[in-house]
């Protein structure tokens, strides 16, 4: 018998603004057809003035708890996946932890940008496998309309925000590819290429900064680097691409989930796709798709899932699970 971290529960939760491609229209030289041909995005959400990365994230954690059937009381340590924290510091964990009412355990983030969500949940599964934790509340969460430039066409269309969280609780497994939970991680990040995407700012420059992208660049490293983690992380697990029953991508752009799906060898229909409702939420966007997947029926229990992400850094990584 070996320990498994299980997914209990899941959940999201999206800002109330809703910000269609034609309201870049009215200040950009763009169209909604352009956005749409070049990354598949209809829409996305903006937070509203004054909400913060940990209430949306806290939101998204009770949804998970609600879904769990679980009570604050029985999560041992919260980790929250997020480049736009409320603060410097203290951690938007912290903040959620205390939004939660949750006065045992440990609170921290990690940031590892769009691949945050798939270092966190690394992290809950080494912290849950070791004995440090039973139960683990995982959130990815961001505000990135926070770190746009708005004159600039080729990045502030993209992003939006949003959270999403996870549940995951210590259960006894056979060992084999069977079990339900996690069953790899992979993760890698290479510091060379932190000029492909990073923010032009932060507390030692003492400014928020913008992001910036050379998105042919990103294009051209994604592809490659997702298909190979993700055969890495089934190799790991003994299995292979046509054991899958579902890719959950991180939600960047449609082109790259193409691109990565049909290095696979997998048809779309066997991809969870919610990037034209949301955009590219970073370290949100692949909890958020998991969520999304569940109501949609698209996520059923037994199923076996690849999820797998690329961000600034470049970071990188994919976490195999029988959900």
């Amino acid at each position: 018998m070996v320990s498994r971290a299980v997914v209990q529960g899941v959940g999201h939760y999206l800002p109330s603004r809703v910000v269609p491609n034609s309201h870049f229209e009215t200040f950009l030289d763009t169209s909604d057809e352009w956005i749409r041909t070049r990354s598949g995005i209809e829409r996305r959400h903006f937070a509203a003035e004054g909400e913060t990365t940990s209430e949306l994230a806290t939101r998204a954690a009770r949804a998970a708890l609600d879904d769990a059937g679980m009570e604050v009381s029985d999560i041992d340590a919260i980790i929250v996946a997020t480049s736009t924290a409320d603060l410097t510091f203290p951690s938007a964990a912290t903040m959620v932890q205390a939004e939660l009412g949750m006065t045992q355990g440990f609170a921290f983030d990690v940031q590892a940008v769009c691949a945050g969500f798939i270092f966190a949940l690394a992290n809950a599964n080494a912290l849950i496998v070791s004995g440090q934790a039973k139960s683990v509340l995982v959130i990815g969460a961001e505000t990135f309309s926070r770190i746009m430039d708005w004159t600039d066409r080729s990045t502030c269309v993209l992003f939006g925000d949003g959270a999403g969280a996870l549940v995951l609780s210590g259960e006894e497994g056979e060992g084999t590819s069977q079990d339900r939970g996690i069953l790899s991680t992979d993760l890698h990040s290479d510091g060379r290429y932190r000029d492909l995407l990073y923010v032009d700012g932060g507390v030692s420059t003492q400014t928020t900064g913008h992001l910036r992208m050379q998105g042919n660049q990103v294009f051209r490293h994604a592809v490659e680097k997702l298909t190979s983690t993700a055969r890495a992380a089934l190799e790991k697990a003994g299995l292979e691409s046509g054991d899958l029953d579902k890719i959950v991508p991180h939600q960047a752009n449609i082109r790259i989930i193409q691109g990565t799906a049909k290095k696979m060898g997998l048809p779309m229909d066997k991809v969870v796709v919610t990037v034209q409702d949301h955009g590219n939420t970073s370290a949100a966007s692949i909890p958020m798709a998991l969520s999304v997947g569940v109501e949609r029926g698209e996520i059923k229990r037994g199923d076996l899932l690849v999820t797998e992400a690329i961000g600034g850094g470049l970071a990188w990584g994919s976490v195999v699970l029988r959900w």
